[in-house]
């Protein structure tokens, strides 16, 4: 069965609260893979006022989002425009305000972009601190706080987020890595969705 088109806003036939994310996110700082969809019953097309935190163009990071993501209602992405100066003794941002004489927000040292991989699930309220890269495959549990990065097809959960198992042993990481399924192009992935939803890799590989 062919793949919908990615950028549908609404793809879940009578439902509204979810939406590709390619189909509501217009922002210069923002970067969304084909397919990954955000859900929330309040309505998704409030993604970027309701999750992304503190990403202000003067700081200029980015938010990078990969193929095939999926991400539950309420999740946060801070960035980082929320740090305060920590090198003096108030952390106060007076610069903001207008105030002279306190060091410039904009020359204070960041975290870099936070960068989310390809078929990633992120669940329901977890929070991705500024500058984390959370590699393909991993889960990020409810009400995660993720302040570092997290390797490939791992399973985080907790305050502060730690991994507390891999999805599957080494070998299989590194082939599935290799595979990349989600930069096939989309016939191919349509064809092939059974062996990409189970659990087999060399049934996997043999439709490479």
């Amino acid at each position: 069965m062919p793949l919908p088109d990615p950028l549908t806003r609404h793809p879940i036939p009578g439902w509204k609260g979810t939406a590709f994310l390619k189909a509501i996110v217009d922002h210069p700082l923002i970067e969304v893979g084909d397919y990954s969809y955000y859900d929330d019953s309040r309505g998704p097309e409030h993604f970027v006022a309701r999750c992304v935190r503190y990403h202000f163009d003067f700081v200029g990071d980015r938010l990078i989002i990969g193929k095939f993501v999926a991400i539950a209602q309420a999740a946060q992405f801070v960035m980082n425009g929320a740090n305060h100066p920590m090198s003096g003794f108030s952390t106060y941002p007076f610069q903001m305000f207008g105030i002279e004489g306190a060091p410039n927000v904009t020359d204070q040292p960041h975290r870099g972009d936070t960068r989310i991989g390809n078929d990633v699930w992120i669940g329901r309220e977890a929070v991705i601190m500024p500058g984390v890269t959370i590699g393909d495959g991993a889960i990020i549990g409810t009400r995660a706080q993720v302040a570092k990065d997290v390797p490939p097809y791992a399973i985080v959960v907790g305050n502060p987020g730690r991994v507390v198992r891999m999805r599957f042993p080494d070998e299989v990481v590194s082939a599935l890595l290799t595979i990349a399924w989600w930069d096939w192009d989309t016939e191919k992935i349509g064809r092939n969705v059974a062996a990409i939803a189970g659990a087999d890799i060399d049934a996997l590989r043999a439709a490479v």
